[in-house]
């Protein structure tokens, strides 16, 4: 006995399923990536993690208040000039790597913005132009003189923490950023700040 297949019940699933495989394959074959810009001043989050926004916040947020506090009119008051900073260290104690190098860019910026307080270049930076400035000695008629550098009056340092919380697909990730300004000369610290931040990530069941 020979079985019709073609316009059974069973030959008729068989069918869809083939053209169902053969139209998902074509979807596949069809998809593209697509790519736009966008404003760096717009935040777009992808996922809970510090972020390019949260950088250049909490920067403009902690220098807002450091420079409000009366040491900086203080000091000028008693020298005549703005107070010179230096970044000394600022470590991330959190669970993923942070690029500090562009946290710590955000927080000069903030300062130089300010108008209360200028920034010292920091070790590195400074040894650049120390072997910059003795190669214009040796060939240029203007160069800089050795010597003259300003020193630091207060040293900013700090810290990036963070904790994870997660139950099932619903993750909620909490960094904690504390910065404290200290005075070179007496070792006074004149400032410290903090800074929280929550993020709740939430992930469906069925990854729609």
């Amino acid at each position: 006995m020979t079985m019709m297949i073609g316009k059974s019940p069973l030959g008729c699933v068989l069918k869809c399923t083939v053209l169902g495989s053969m139209a998902l394959v074509a979807l596949a074959g069809c998809s593209s990536t697509k790519v736009q810009r966008v404003d760096p001043a717009k935040e777009i989050a992808l996922s809970d993690r510090w972020n390019a926004t949260d950088s250049r916040l909490v920067a403009e947020e902690m220098i807002g208040d450091m420079v409000s506090f009366p040491w900086a009119n203080d000091f000028m008051m008693d020298n005549g000039r703005r107070p010179t900073v230096i970044i000394q260290r600022i470590s991330n104690k959190s669970h993923e790597h942070i690029a500090v190098d562009t946290f710590i860019n955000d927080i000069k910026r903030s300062i130089m913005r300010s108008g209360k307080a200028d920034f010292v270049a920091s070790g590195e930076e400074r040894d650049a132009v120390r072997e910059e400035r003795s190669d214009q000695e040796l060939n240029s008629k203007d160069a800089k003189e050795q010597g003259q550098e300003k020193a630091a009056d207060y040293a900013l340092s700090g810290s990036i923490n963070s904790i994870v919380d997660q139950a099932g697909n619903d993750r909620v990730t909490f960094y904690q950023v504390d910065l404290k300004l200290i005075d070179m000369e007496s070792n006074i610290e004149v400032w410290n700040g903090q800074k929280k931040i929550q993020k709740l990530q939430e992930k469906s069941s069925f990854g729609l």
